[in-house]
């Protein structure tokens, strides 16, 4: 049985009815969120945001990312995505938008953009001079996503096209300076945890990553510890108990379902694994977070 993750939709963000529930912007103004995002969860929108203050911490897939100032944020909805922090004087632009605003009327394809897929890196550092002009953007977008306008929708279409135009050589420039940088190993390193988080669920031997790599296992599981300090194993384990945190959070499954759409052989074998990775038993791993709620 596929079973269906939740996911937070746009209009969750929105703070009327009047709004439209396909492009939301928040701000130091805005009130806070309410929803849940300490845990893991999907969403059906693409974000860019810009930090100006404080700190906070954001996981997404197997990646954990430090964010303070200056820091600009890529994501979209084929990532999990989780705040396991974020200090008290934190504040930050941030436009969100659906696939259907951008694209409406023969607008951009957003997957012509490289940032905003799952294996891309999310979170990067902006110079002082980058990170003024990214402001200055994201204040123009929000003065008109708040002020009555015939083409309002219209002008924040343009003005998301641009932010995105001015965002991809920033990135293209980091990434291949990054890339430029990582040795054998670390490279190995990424690729493997690039195929880990299209094939977690369905694939959990060394060998078929070895494979893919065109390296043995043993080479595999040594450089990825070297590279990382982390075991390819615990790397796969990391991936699927995050799925199956995700699925826990949706009451609608029952823990067989769960463990069938994890490809686990039995209930019991992925309650064993859960309770090894986690410290406690699915069930009570679902309670806890239904007491949060």
């Amino acid at each position: 049985m596929t079973a269906s993750i939740p996911l937070f939709q746009l209009s969750t963000l929105t703070e009327t009815a009047q709004q439209p529930a396909d492009v939301f912007f928040l701000g130091p103004n805005s009130p806070p969120s309410q929803l849940p995002i300490n845990l893991p969860y999907r969403s059906n929108y693409y974000k860019i945001g810009l930090c100006l203050r404080g700190q906070a911490q954001l996981k997404v897939n197997l990646e954990t990312y430090d964010i303070g100032p200056n820091s600009l944020m890529l994501l979209s909805p084929y990532v999990i995505k989780q705040w396991p922090h974020i200090s008290a004087d934190f504040d930050g632009l941030s436009i969100f938008f659906t696939r259907e605003f951008l694209s409406a009327n023969g607008g951009l394809n957003l997957d012509a953009f490289c940032f905003f897929e799952r294996d891309a890196r999310h979170v990067f550092q902006l110079t002082t001079g980058q990170a003024n002009e990214m402001a200055a953007l994201l204040h123009s977008i929000e003065q008109k996503y708040e002020a009555p306008h015939a083409y309002r929708e219209e002008i924040l279409r343009s003005l998301i096209q641009i932010l995105l135009h001015e965002t991809a050589p920033i990135y293209s420039a980091q990434h291949v300076s990054t890339k430029a940088k990582q040795t054998r190993s670390q490279l190995i390193a990424t690729g493997f945890k690039q195929l880990v988080s299209s094939h977690y669920a369905t694939e959990r031997s060394l060998g078929f990553y070895a494979d893919k790599l065109c390296i043995t296992p043993k080479h595999l599981a040594e450089t990825v510890k070297e590279a990382t300090g982390k075991r390819a194993v615990e790397w796969l384990a990391e991936a699927v108990l995050l799925e199956a945190h995700v699925l826990l959070q949706n009451p609608a499954l029952t823990i067989a379902q769960i463990a069938d759409t994890l490809h686990f052989a039995d209930q019991s074998t992925f309650g064993r694994f859960f309770r090894k990775s986690a410290g406690v038993s699915p069930v009570a791993f679902r309670q806890a977070v239904a007491r949060t709620l």
